[in-house]
């Protein structure tokens, strides 16, 4: 098999997924069409090299219904031979967007191919494709599909994370998020043009003046829902709880965001380009639906077992702060010390695009280890329904 090598991993900024985010003026067509061009400025690359174009967007609703990979590309100009494929495996469809085109490239079935996401969550707010499967309950638990707040609470109660855990995870991740932005750390994001000219230009969700207290002061945001019977249903599957304990609130669970990402994955001498990374392994796994979030760990810890590899063999990990819990209860299980984990900030202060959230995190992850001279590289995010999916990555001299 042929060498999946990434080439470029560029993303928007987050914008606030409010009416006055920095991105809502732009449909998801035109933020993507200004990636594709600069993503052609940065490496050479022409749109009639690609082979295939895969997306990752959770929320296929009006703007971004229709095929959005494919839409965006002719939207953009870019030659009606190129195909195009939007997938939607929730929270981890931008990791799995670029495996696929990974595995596309290693099976000689194209040379080169995007994978990558988006998702406008200020103009098609989440759950607006009104799935049964998230609207009506007794469906919803045949299905063993639960909503990812309580399936947080659900993972904090079973693992014992308490409130103060969590809030101090999260107040880590808004300082570590807002020192990268100020220093300049994340080199991967390009600057969005708006109508009047102006520009987006840095992550918008971060709250560098978040503290302890002020996290102390939120009340639980899912015990409403918990109660009106899917706690009933946790318990149901966990009988050695007595109750969920509801710890999240909005200070530490992942802030709604509009934006965009790509990664370009090639051959080896595909492109006159310089490879940055090659991609050693990708997975996904199906976990414990009722935690509905733990397939970020379950997936990490899969992988490096399937290549007999440790914490401390893994230079960085970039793992989904899917409501703090989970990186909480991820780091102890997989004895991931702080000063590899996410250490620029999660999506709890950068703000969760979900369906590009694991193509900006893999972005983030080559930056860093680009910046720190470092090698080896996990980046992993969860999918509801207890999914997950992760990437290994080896930096290239």
């Amino acid at each position: 098999m042929k060498h999946a090598l990434i080439y470029d991993a560029i993303r928007s900024p987050r914008g606030r997924a409010k009416d006055n985010g920095g991105l809502h003026e732009l449909t998801p067509h035109a933020l993507l069409k200004q990636l594709y061009s600069a993503l052609g400025e940065r490496t050479g690359l022409a749109p009639a090299q690609v082979g295939d174009v895969i997306l990752g967007c959770a929320t296929q609703h009006g703007e971004q219904a229709g095929n959005i990979a494919k839409a965006s590309t002719l939207y953009a100009g870019w030659p009606s031979q190129v195909p195009g494929m939007t997938i939607n495996r929730y929270c981890s469809s931008g990791i799995d967007s670029v495996a696929l085109a990974a595995l596309k490239v290693q099976a000689g079935l194209v040379d080169t191919a995007l994978g990558g996401g988006v998702e406008m969550m200020s103009r098609v707010p989440m759950l607006a494709d009104d799935a049964r499967v998230f609207k009506d309950p007794a469906f919803a638990a045949r299905c063993q599909m639960l909503m990812m707040g309580n399936g947080a609470d659900l993972v904090a109660t079973l693992h014992g994370v308490s409130r103060a855990q969590a809030d101090a995870l999260a107040e880590r991740s808004q300082q570590r998020a807002a020192q990268a932005r100020d220093a300049g750390y994340f080199a991967s994001i390009v600057p969005i043009t708006r109508a009047d000219g102006s520009q987006c230009q840095q992550d918008e969700c971060i709250r560098a003046d978040t503290t302890a207290a002020s996290l102390a002061a939120l009340e639980p945001a899912f015990a409403r829902a918990g109660a009106m019977g899917i706690d009933d249903y946790q318990l149901a599957a966990h009988r050695q709880l007595s109750a969920v304990q509801h710890i999240h609130t909005a200070g530490n669970s992942p802030a709604m965001a509009d934006g965009a990402a790509l990664v370009l994955v090639a051959a080896e001498g595909a492109l006159d380009a310089r490879p940055r990374a090659r991609i050693v392994a990708s997975n996904t796994v199906a976990a414990d639906p009722t935690q509905v979030l733990s397939g970020c760990v379950e997936a990490t810890r899969a992988l490096m077992a399937q290549h007999r590899l440790t914490a401390a063999d893994i230079d960085l990990f970039e793992i989904h702060e899917a409501f703090a819990a989970i990186s909480v209860m991820g780091m102890r299980e997989l004895d991931i010390s702080e000063d590899k984990y996410n250490v620029n900030g999660g999506v709890i202060a950068l703000g969760h695009p979900m369906g590009a959230t694991g193509a900006m995190m893999l972005g983030t992850l080559l930056d860093e280890l680009e910046r720190r001279d470092l090698q080896r590289g996990i980046v992993s995010a969860a999918g509801a329904a207890g999914t997950g999916s992760a990437l290994l990555i080896e930096r290239l001299p």
